[in-house]
């Protein structure tokens, strides 16, 4: 009978540290038996017998890429498509046209970025509205950003397939305009459609790096149920490198349940979980 390696609490402070260093998640005690199940089967896949040798393993001088792993496998990647509607209806309705005035001097797109796209659907949620606005306003020019910390979940977003159950758009129409229906081997499965899935740039960025491969002056962040997994002197830092990602009059979208009460910050709040960068 096959046994799970057991993470000692010395293992587990070791692994919390370095997951904490790299990319400001914090892992509490409380997420030891989690983080034990999302990392035995990378110890079985390169033989490591036990989470003190995988340790030693991630403290060695060549441990750089198996460290993003450890990263990528304990990360939290939940979403869904249209998730927290009134912020999809507030950037169709108000912060789009805003940004399409402010773009169309500087004769560039407005430019979005979804800052924790994991494996896609409210960046492609992002598309749709932006395609919409196109459709409605011919000639308006849109640039999306899709980023996160996990490349496995990167991979899962840029093959834009989802089970038809996830599959929740507030216009039955879009089904037909953005999406492909799976058959055959394919049933039960929905595919973004490619000519949507080319607007899409995807790039793998933990928030923390030293500088982001993404043009300034954005129009719009949604960095969104992200925060709540870092301590208060990460967002402090964050939310000062998103000010200064935005273009002035650009909002920040983040998640309902975060706030930026606390935090120092430039940001006006226009209503709730929602910031503008003043002009």
């Amino acid at each position: 009978m096959h046994v799970e390696p057991h993470l000692s609490e010395r293992a587990y402070a070791f692994l919390a540290d370095l997951v904490y260093r790299q990319s400001r998640i914090r892992l509490g005690p409380d997420r030891q038996t989690f983080v034990a199940g999302r990392l035995a089967a990378r110890l079985r896949d390169i033989g490591c017998p036990t989470f003190e040798a995988y340790c030693s393993l991630l403290n060695s001088a060549a441990s750089a890429e198996e460290s993003e792993r450890v990263i990528d496998l304990v990360s939290t990647n939940h979403t869904h498509f249209f998730r927290e509607p009134d912020h999809f209806d507030f950037l169709a309705r108000e912060v789009l046209p805003m940004a399409r005035r402010r773009a169309a001097p500087a004769v560039r797109p407005v430019r979005v970025w979804c800052a924790a796209a994991a494996s896609g659907e409210e960046a492609y949620s992002l598309a749709i509205i932006l395609a919409e606005s196109e459709r409605s306003q011919p000639g308006t020019q849109w640039a999306l950003e899709a980023s996160d910390i996990s490349r496995r979940m990167l991979d899962r977003c840029r093959s834009g397939i989802y089970e038809a159950e996830r599959v929740q758009v507030p216009d039955p129409v879009w089904l037909a305009r953005y999406f492909r229906r799976g058959f055959g081997d394919r049933e039960g499965l929905y595919r973004i459609k490619p000519e949507l899935r080319a607007r899409l740039r995807v790039s793998a960025i933990n928030l923390f790096q030293a500088s982001y491969p993404l043009p300034l002056e954005q129009d719009v962040i949604f960095c969104r149920n992200v925060m709540i997994y870092f301590d208060e002197p990460s967002r402090q830092i964050l939310i000062e490198r998103l000010f200064d990602q935005l273009a002035p009059g650009g909002h920040l979208f983040v998640g309902h349940a975060e706030s930026l009460l606390g935090l120092r910050h430039r940001f006006q709040q226009v209503r709730p979980a929602v910031y503008e960068r003043p002009i």
